[in-house]
């Protein structure tokens, strides 16, 4: 496109709390971009131009009072997969489009939860602490962990990120079990060796770790409670790589103390950051990483590349690649 035909789109920042550099160069081929902190010196006259609204880590928060002081956008394209902080009926309603990035951040998720995994079963940040702790004269012996290879995996949600988590499984020997709303083909199941779970109940129960991988909406919402949680082995390990309200942070906090399971590894928490003196931040048998499922460059920049090219199209009324449509 020339410069001068370049449409606007308003975005959180570039920088620590937003954009790395070469995302926003990707962003500058086909767009102006403005920071919300700009923007708000002069919505008024900033914002008639503005067709695109690209939302990173939720922001800028696509509210009603943003969105009515944007009357020509066309669209709110969305990092990631989980649309849970955008009211996609109602955006709709105001003739703009909705989209998200599937696909591309599936990879790099799917690391992360066997990252977690590992991590906690064989306690890898423990083991750092002592290798590096200026005290430590000798390496003690009651570091034990738990085996991974060969142990049972429970996967809830097997859409593309759950799928890449068992093909991962898969390399270290794991009997695989999913609950998914609609079952996985034969030829899926067989692929990587899973076998389907109607109950999630009986995944639960028989699972060494549960991995959550779910899209974070009223039916899911505290998923994981008191009640599932005591179906668990107490020698098990809960990984959320989902949405931290899936599970019931009050239930999880009781769980592991009282010993109900063995231990818990999250990417996601809510909110995010958690209080600082919040009890999941001081229990021995919980990992907690900042929601950095997706954060690699490859991945980001493909993301970024992915919000361009459906914003690109909303903006010239063409077929969106990756449009999300209301349920």
């Amino acid at each position: 496109m020339m410069a001068q035909e370049k449409p606007w789109a308003l975005i959180s920042e570039v920088g620590e709390q937003g954009y790395l550099e070469e995302g926003a160069d990707i962003m500058r081929q086909h767009f102006h971009i403005m920071s919300h902190k700009d923007f708000l010196q002069n919505p008024l006259e900033h914002g008639p131009k503005i067709q695109a609204l690209f939302v990173w880590n939720c922001f800028p928060a696509a509210e009603p009072s943003l969105l009515k002081a944007l009357p020509s956008l066309k669209v709110v394209a969305n990092g990631g997969v989980g649309i849970d902080h955008l009211d996609v009926p109602y955006i709709n309603s105001l003739g703009v489009k909705v989209t998200n990035t599937p696909g591309v951040v599936s990879g790099a998720t799917a690391d992360m939860a066997m990252a977690l995994l590992l991590a906690s079963a064989r306690k890898i940040y423990e083991g750092h602490q002592i290798a590096v702790d200026p005290k430590t004269t000798h390496i003690p012996q009651s570091l034990m962990g738990d085996e991974v290879t060969g142990s049972t995996l429970g996967i809830i949600g097997m859409g593309r990120i759950g799928y890449k988590i068992a093909q991962r499984s898969k390399g270290f020997d794991m009997r695989i079990l999913y609950h998914n709303r609609t079952r996985r083909s034969v030829e899926d199941e067989q692929a990587v060796g899973a076998s389907y779970c109607e109950n999630v109940d009986d995944l639960l129960r028989e699972s060494d770790f549960v991995v959550l991988v779910v899209n974070l909406t009223p039916e899911t919402t505290g998923l994981i409670s008191h009640r599932e949680l005591s179906l668990m082995k107490t020698t098990a390990t809960l990984v959320n790589v989902s949405r931290g309200l899936v599970v019931d942070q009050d239930a999880l906090v009781k769980a592991l103390e009282s010993g109900v399971i063995r231990a818990a590894a999250l990417d996601v928490t809510h909110p995010e950051p958690l209080p600082r003196d919040h009890p999941l931040l001081k229990l021995p048998n919980v990992l907690i990483t900042p929601h950095v499922g997706t954060n690699t460059y490859t991945t980001t920049r493909r993301m970024v590349q992915q919000m361009v090219d459906n914003a690109v199209a909303a903006v010239k009324g063409l077929p969106i690649p990756n449009e999300v449509k209301p349920k």
